[in-house]
């Protein structure tokens, strides 16, 4: 005590032979840490809370279509269960560094890629269509097999990397992947359903794109009604020893959302048995 008061140059304690007392100067500064201690404790105790609870701001990244149609909706149920939670989403079909550009998750559509600082979790695996519309069949009639491709007009998908190859049934089992020569090459998948839509050419697109089309009629299979198997969908963060509930949760989420089969492709919920 005496150490301590010869550093505040105050007396803090009166002392006599039979007792001891605060100064005012000592009741003051007793005071001060209380308070301090109390918020000190008040502090831990809200941490410890968000450590169990969902709370804070989720940055997350999402592919524009997808995220749009699919992750979105999601995550706008979760708020309403979690009112702490607060988003934060960046909808862009960049390949974002979670690290460098503080995001908390992305949701990527293809492998994941080797980082030793991401976790992920896959949610499924996307299938593609070969598809066009019911007009444009009619008038120029629907292909049977990959090599009748090269007489029909044909709508490219240019991702980053290019032109993106179309996968196809093999002659005799599984697929293969075919450089396909478009008319018409577009770099967005919406605008891509739509041009296939309005009976440009034959496209291949992903089942979680055009599953509504395909149910109404507006757009037709070919080739596989059913598609071929196409790239992972990922769920990615930092790998850290104490997960966030804020991200655990999410996951979770997706996960229960997208597994064990994807909604897109999941029978109308009051369809035929």
């Amino acid at each position: 005590m005496a150490t301590l008061e010869q550093r505040l140059g105050v007396r803090l304690l009166v002392r006599t032979t039979r007792r001891l007392s605060l100064t005012e100067e000592g009741a003051d500064f007793y005071q001060s840490c209380v308070r301090v201690l109390a918020e000190l404790d008040e502090a831990e105790a809200r941490a410890a809370s968000r450590r169990r609870e969902v709370a804070g701001t989720l940055r997350i990244s999402l592919p524009v279509s997808f995220g749009r149609r699919w992750v979105l909706p999601q995550l706008l149920e979760m708020t309403k269960r979690h009112p702490l939670l607060r988003l934060d989403i960046r909808l862009s079909d960049r390949a974002v560094d979670l690290l460098e550009e503080g995001i908390d998750m992305v949701v990527r559509l293809g492998e994941p890629g080797n980082s030793a600082f991401l976790s992920s979790r896959c949610l499924g695996h996307q299938r593609v269509v070969t598809c066009a519309s019911p007009a444009y069949l009619a008038e120029r009639g629907s292909p049977a097999c990959a090599a009748d491709l090269a007489a029909h007009d044909c709508l490219t998908f240019a991702g980053e990397g290019g032109i993106v190859p179309w996968t196809l049934p093999g002659e005799t089992a599984g697929t293969t992947t075919v450089a396909i020569d478009g008319r018409h090459t577009i770099s967005d998948g919406e605008a891509l359903r739509m041009a296939a839509i309005d009976g440009l050419g034959i496209a291949q697109l992903p089942t979680w794109l055009v599953a509504d089309a395909l149910g109404s009629g507006a757009l037709i299979a070919v080739l596989a009604p059913q598609g071929v198997p196409g790239t992972p969908i990922q769920a990615m963060w930092p790998t850290t020893r104490d997960l966030a509930p804020k991200i655990r949760a999410t996951v979770d989420e997706l996960l229960a959302h997208f597994l064990p089969l994807a909604p897109w492709d999941s029978p109308p919920p009051h369809g035929p048995p």
